[in-house]
């Protein structure tokens, strides 16, 4: 298997299409690791990340895209961010086990997707709510990018808990003037993409072997990297703000004041000789 993280446009310039390939390997990795996520929840929340990773690619300015789906089913958070610079980090939440559910639709039920794009240099927060139909959560993110760009648009996704694969196409305004029968073609070619070749082929390889009759100009991959911090000061910060009083009576209730980051899945931890140093207490 080819060990990479990249994302990569490329355009049929004689006909007016474009596209991106993606290919998720370590950064899927480390967002997955110790979550024990049943595979149904794993491709749910493998499809928001690819489909995230795929617009961040496109911020023309320093920020990031979240995108937050919230359900009434078994699975009642998913939430992927992802920055300009494609640094990624994601998560889920279930209130129930999950069964025999498989798709979006019985592991979601109702609900919407929330789209935020943060502009950091105005600091400015554009949201858009955009409608969940269909059984998988690739459809409605397909139907998203055709409704909300005013273009056709295909989207592949396949995941695995070792990788995340995805194959995007883009129908351009001028692609009829340019070819009639194109879109129908190269959307027909890349259909008989399989599942594996999405999840282990290098770019190249993958591009080659569905369009080798085209023309397929290739633009520079960039690198994906997973990315979630540990922000102890964060945590000290909010110890502080609730006062010295309030925290050791927390301290001698609990024994340890333990804070757990669901986003990054790991745990701060706070004792006596913490606290001390926190508050000045010699």
């Amino acid at each position: 298997m080819s060990q990479q993280d990249v994302i990569q446009r490329f355009l049929f310039k004689d006909q007016a299409i474009r596209g991106q390939r993606l290919l998720l390997n370590q950064a899927w990795l480390s967002m997955i690791k110790d979550r024990h996520y049943p595979q149904a929840l794993q491709e749910l929340l493998g499809e928001l990340t690819a489909f995230s990773a795929l617009l961040a690619n496109g911020i023309k300015h320093p920020g990031k895209i979240t995108l937050q789906v919230q359900g009434e089913g078994p699975v009642n958070l998913l939430v992927v961010e992802v920055t300009h610079q494609l640094k990624l980090k994601g998560m889920a939440k279930t209130n129930q086990p999950i069964t025999d559910q498989t798709n979006a639709e019985s592991l979601l039920g109702q609900g919407q997707i929330l789209l935020s794009l943060e502009n950091s240099l105005t600091d400015h927060l554009y949201q858009s709510y955009v409608s969940r139909e269909g059984d998988q959560l690739v459809d409605a993110l397909q139907h998203f990018l055709s409704q909300s760009e005013q273009l056709d648009t295909r989207l592949w996704i396949s995941v695995s808990d070792q990788a995340v694969g995805a194959l995007y196409l883009q129908k351009m305004p001028d692609t009829e003037a340019a070819d009639a029968d194109a879109w129908d073609r190269i959307q027909h070619l890349a259909s008989t993409v399989k599942d594996q070749e999405l999840l282990e082929l290098d770019n190249t390889t993958l591009l080659t072997r569905l369009f080798h009759e085209e023309v397929v100009e290739v633009f520079e991959a960039k690198p994906l990297v997973y990315e979630c911090l540990q922000d102890r000061e964060r945590v000290a910060t909010m110890l502080k703000s609730l006062g010295e009083e309030e925290a050791r009576k927390l301290l001698e209730e609990q024994g340890e004041i333990v804070v757990f980051n669901e986003m990054c899945n790991y745990h701060e931890r706070f004792n006596s000789q913490d606290l001390d140093a926190l508050f000045g207490t010699q």
